[in-house]
């Protein structure tokens, strides 16, 4: 037997480790700009390439696709390996999709600042590239399914269910959305049209937050939280009911982003009433999350990882209470195209995926090097300071969204507006400036996080961990 089929492919898990941390800087870095402009417009220098309509989608696809993108797939190769007792079945075609995403994110960075953007949300890069997401996404699947097709162990463990189920959406997803008819090799049209196009665009873009955001990282949550706390998930049965819950509504809540629009009323309805009962499976979800420390409270006074892990859930919940609310068409009726939904998306993106992805980051890196974090005070610190910079954005946003709605439908007694859309804009500046300081706050962080790797790293080495011989059944 060679060396090779004893062990586990770390190599691979290694560098997406680290790149989710590169990217994750780089994507906040220009959030941080972009939420700067919002306060003082002049900092686009009246350069075309940093105005805020080009950095936008830059920042959006950085910090979903190439920093929550490449923690999944640095966690989903570790525990389809970890949980399947077997090497992944190509190390080849595992590194073919380390370099092709990279590939993809360089290509994003090139583009986007460009202008050159299908303009649909979190699927604005031309087809070229959307081709080459086919490519790598297909192999990625054929990776993981291979595994565990592949695996020693009988039973496929729940996170791996989740996972599987956000590899197989994205796929659908992004096929059917990114149908398009190019004209060069730096446009296309979509292939859809009007009230349709906005309709597959959405079912795309909600699900986008559905599968990627929010399923892959529940497979995170299902392993790394029962490993760091050393306790079994809190309920097993819930975590299946939960999954098969998930799958089953989470893909018909897009219309929701189309309330009083052109699509039929009906599918608004189907689309908000779906949202609704998205409430049950997420927070059967967060409690089994939570719950699963039954009998190990004091952890959460010592270990700063697993703070991390717990308050990622706490902020899972709140932002899967959120959501649904704000579906209700009486309230997006005052919520609709104003900055709450700005602090409910940052309140997941920040508070859930953000966290639970550096959570699990912690969890790997000595298991990845063989080596203790270098400093556990500095894991500590990062933590409160990336909670503090969560509080400050999305409570920011709230009362400026609330407030933006509020001035947007005021009317006097004739019938007039009470208030101008420059006074609402007036209105919302010092909000701006503490979402600028909470998002800087979040990535200062990040950079704490950084140093505390590179030490790691760079006094650890690559480790190769033996593949254990499974348990025999009883």
């Amino acid at each position: 037997m060679t060396n090779e089929a004893t062990t586990y492919n770390y190599k691979v898990v290694r560098q997406f480790a680290i790149m989710t941390v590169v990217w994750g800087i780089v994507g906040m870095t220009v959030g941080v700009l972009i939420a700067a402009q919002m306060a003082w417009p002049v900092l686009n220098f009246d350069i075309p390439w940093l105005t805020f309509g080009r950095l936008r989608p830059l920042h959006t696809n950085a910090v979903i696709f190439a920093f929550g993108g490449s923690a999944l797939f640095a966690t989903s190769y570790y525990v389809v390996q970890r949980t399947c007792h077997t090497r992944l079945i190509s190390d080849k075609l595992a590194a073919f999709t380390f370099w092709g995403w990279q590939l993809i994110i360089v290509l994003a960075a090139i583009t986007l600042p460009l202008g050159l953007t299908t303009s649909k949300e979190y699927a604005e890069l031309e087809w070229p590239i959307d081709l080459l997401i086919t490519v790598v996404w297909v192999v990625y699947a054929i990776v993981f399914f291979g595994t565990i097709f592949k695996r020693r162990i009988k039973h496929i463990y729940v996170a791996n269910w989740f996972f599987g189920a956000f590899i197989l959406t994205i796929a659908l997803l992004h096929v059917v959305n990114s149908a398009e008819i190019p004209v060069s090799w730096y446009k296309s049209y979509s292939a859809y049209a009007g009230v349709q196009d906005a309709m597959i665009q959405w079912w795309y873009g909600h699900n986008a937050v559905g599968f990627f955001l929010t399923a892959g990282f529940l497979g995170i949550m299902y392993y790394f939280i029962p490993k760091q706390a050393e306790r079994p998930v809190y309920s097993y049965r819930l975590s299946v009911v939960h999954f098969w819950a998930l799958a089953f509504t989470y893909i018909r809540a897009g219309p929701h982003h189309l309330h009083y629009n052109a699509l039929p009323d009906w599918t608004q309805t189907t689309g908000m009433v779906f949202s609704l009962i998205l409430l049950a499976p997420s927070w059967g979800g967060m409690i089994n999350g939570i719950m699963t420390l039954s009998g190990a409270w004091e952890k959460l006074r010592t270990d700063p990882i697993l703070k991390f892990l717990i308050v990622s859930v706490s902020f899972y919940g709140m932002s899967t209470f959120e959501g649904p609310m704000m579906s209700i068409k009486t309230v997006n009726a005052l919520s609709h195209y104003t900055d709450w939904t700005i602090g409910h998306v940052h309140s997941g993106a920040l508070g859930w995926v953000a966290l639970v992805s550096i959570g699990a980051m912690y969890h790997l890196r000595p298991r990845l090097f063989g080596v203790e974090m270098y400093s556990k005070r500095l894991i500590e610190t990062h933590f409160w300071i990336a909670t503090i910079g969560i509080v400050l954005y999305i409570t920011s946003m709230w009362i400026s969204g609330i407030m933006q709605g509020l001035m947007w439908r005021a009317v006097n007694a004739d019938g007039t507006l009470t208030y101008s859309f420059v006074e609402s804009v007036q209105a919302m500046h010092p909000f701006y400036i503490v979402r600028f300081m909470g998002g800087a706050i979040f990535l200062s962080g990040m950079l704490i996080m950084a140093y505390n790797v590179y030490k790691t790293v760079s006094s650890g080495k690559a480790i190769q961990a033996p593949i254990p011989e499974p348990a025999a059944a009883h």
